[in-house]
């Protein structure tokens, strides 16, 4: 057997089985929902690759199956035999060490293995997963690695939606993905409140208790001013504002590399809304609708939401910050279970506790003014299980919070999720903040 080359910051501190469910049940359930969220697609649903930043639902289902079966089942499982040699090439991402990958934009030019054969290869790795862990608990460390996978699907299951949706959208037929749930809230947008939070030294980052993932780790203290956040998400009827205001035509409110970008790419309203007949319409899973102005504002790149903030006299939070005022609040809101796949209005103030914000989980990840950087101490693990987070720590901005497409059991306030400053298909929104004395 090969060492998993798991870095202690990931390890658990619990006694083994101490994972809630039995780690079997927990695996198959994550995998049946991967396989749910697809259902009543048909095959040619699963090929199409609209942009290189997103890849065909079928290499999200392949994919997730391959790091149970390279990660886990080919260095751990006696006389484990994979389905078919040939898929280590095909659906590894970006684990160099791992070996040679399939080239990232033409993962759309697989049309073998079929849809069928995806779904074969996934009950083939099941199978032997779930034998594997029901012949006895496995040492702590890997069932660390075990949930770092599940982790990892939930991951996959937000791309398997925010990527069709793009699929979707580049349709001139506009299909839906699901009905508009019934009970949607709608209504007015309440007048935004700031709450205050006073200056002094905080602990940030993951404890050692319980799983995260290590770009959330070590725990470390930073000192923080006093700031005030918005109790709730910007809105569309604030940023119809921000537009009607000259906001994507004044170079005065955007960095320049964001100037640049929105020049070029002819950015005049955010991802997914076109005019119809003088009216805003933006593109759903859930079909086209109407812009409604108390709906937070969604798919916005980094470079509007900093836009917005500066025209709006504010400023975007740091992600300790937001971490910080996250941290006493439960995992709750407009996630993936409820079925809205879309970000719905902020609830009434009457039914917020004290003075907690709402939406701070669910609805949008928002976006942070911290770059994506390790934290103080960080040391990526060795092997090929190292690439998962630390080499990516350049470029790129972090978001907090989870989204409409997010899954409550894969959030927490210290999870860092990080994203280009162009990207904007992802359910991106903005949370203002502002400096308190």
């Amino acid at each position: 057997m090969r060492s998993t080359g798991i870095h202690p910051a990931i390890e658990a501190t619990r006694e083994t089985g101490a994972f809630g469910p039995r780690l079997e049940e927990r695996f198959l359930g994550i995998r049946a929902f991967s396989e749910k969220l697809t259902e009543g697609l048909l095959p040619e649903d699963f090929v199409v690759q609209s942009m290189t930043d997103v890849s065909p639902l079928k290499w999200h289902l392949a994919h997730t199956t391959w790091f149970f079966e390279y990660f886990v089942l080919l260095q751990h499982a006696a006389g484990y035999r994979p389905l078919d040699p040939r898929y280590h090439h095909l659906f590894n991402s970006y684990y160099v060490q791992a070996g040679e990958r399939h080239c990232r934009a033409q993962r759309g030019y697989l049309s073998r293995p079929t849809v069928r054969e995806v779904l074969d290869y996934r009950a083939h790795v099941d199978d032997a997963m779930t034998q594997f862990l029901m012949a006895g608990e496995p040492p702590r460390v890997l069932a660390e690695l075990v949930e770092l996978g599940l982790h990892h699907e939930q991951q996959h299951q937000e791309l398997i939606l925010t990527d069709l949706k793009h699929v979707f959208s580049v349709n001139p037929l506009r299909p839906e993905y699901r009905p508009r749930a019934t009970g949607a809230p709608r209504a007015s947008a309440r007048t935004l409140r700031w709450i205050e939070n006073p200056e002094g030294l905080r602990e940030v980052g993951a404890a050692a208790e319980g799983f995260s993932f290590d770009n959330e780790r070590p725990r470390h203290r930073v000192y923080l001013k006093g700031f005030a956040l918005a109790d709730r998400l910007a809105t569309c009827g604030e940023f119809l504002e921000f537009m009607k205001d000259g906001g994507y035509e004044r170079a005065d409110l955007w960095m320049s590399d964001g100037w640049a970008v929105a020049r070029e790419r002819g950015w005049t309203e955010p991802f997914y809304w076109e005019k119809r007949d003088g009216e805003w319409w933006v593109f759903t899973l859930t079909g086209m609708r109407r812009v409604e102005a108390a709906d937070p504002v969604c798919h916005l790149s980094w470079y509007e939401a900093d836009a917005f903030a500066r025209w709006a006299g504010a400023r975007l939070p740091t992600e300790f910050e937001w971490e910080v005022v996250a941290a006493d609040l439960p995992v709750a809101g407009n996630l993936v279970e409820a079925g809205h796949y879309h970000p719905i209005p902020a609830t009434d103030p009457a039914l917020r506790t004290g003075s907690s914000p709402t939406q701070m989980f669910g609805d949008l990840w928002e976006w942070t003014g911290s770059s994506y950087r390790p934290y103080p101490g960080f040391i990526p693990a060795p092997g090929a299980i190292g690439e998962y987070n630390g080499k990516f720590m350049s470029n790129q901005f972090v978001l907090r919070g989870g989204s409409c497409a997010t899954s409550g059991s894969h959030l927490r306030a210290t999870y860092r999720n990080f994203f280009h400053p162009d990207a904007c298909w992802q359910f991106s929104g903005v949370r203002l903040a502002k400096d308190v004395g």
